[in-house]
């Protein structure tokens, strides 16, 4: 058995940062050569620690990053236009695109995978809509479709 510092998440074998051990065949011509790993060195050891705690200060700017936009989000109501019939139901349908291009032109930027929206919204009136930008940074957009 061959012990290794992986470099970056492995599915089935560990995150970035953790020590493992591994048959010499599958480090050397699977995670070495994809430079997801290291040998289990005292200098990759010291390299790695490095590499974890920019990793670390990266993923807490984002996270910061994140919330704030999730509080500037929370903030914000969407109104988007659509034809409807006389009981407030749509001719066609609001998606999760039609939500994003609002979005941008409002100043926002956000991925239209990234909003939670189970089916398209059909009806007149006040939607909430979570927008998931991160895995633990959530933020409610309310969209307020208004009939043409």
């Amino acid at each position: 058995m061959m012990e290794v510092i992986l470099r970056e998440d492995v599915q089935s074998l560990g995150k970035a940062g953790q020590l493992v051990r591994v048959k010499p065949g599958y480090a050397r011509n699977f995670l070495l050569p994809r430079g997801l790993a290291f040998e289990a060195t005292e200098g990759n050891k010291k390299r790695i620690d490095a590499e974890a705690r920019a990793r670390a200060s990266k993923a807490s700017a984002e996270k910061a990053a994140a919330e704030q936009l999730a509080a500037q989000l929370g903030a914000i109501t969407v109104t988007l236009r659509g034809k409807a019939g006389e009981e407030g139901k749509l001719f066609g349908s609001i998606t999760s695109q039609d939500i994003a291009a609002a979005l941008t032109t409002q100043g926002f930027t956000v991925d239209k995978r990234k909003l939670e929206l189970e089916h398209p919204i059909k009806t007149v009136g006040f939607h909430s809509v979570i927008v998931r930008l991160q895995s633990d940074v959530h933020a409610e957009v309310k969209v307020n479709i208004v009939p043409e």
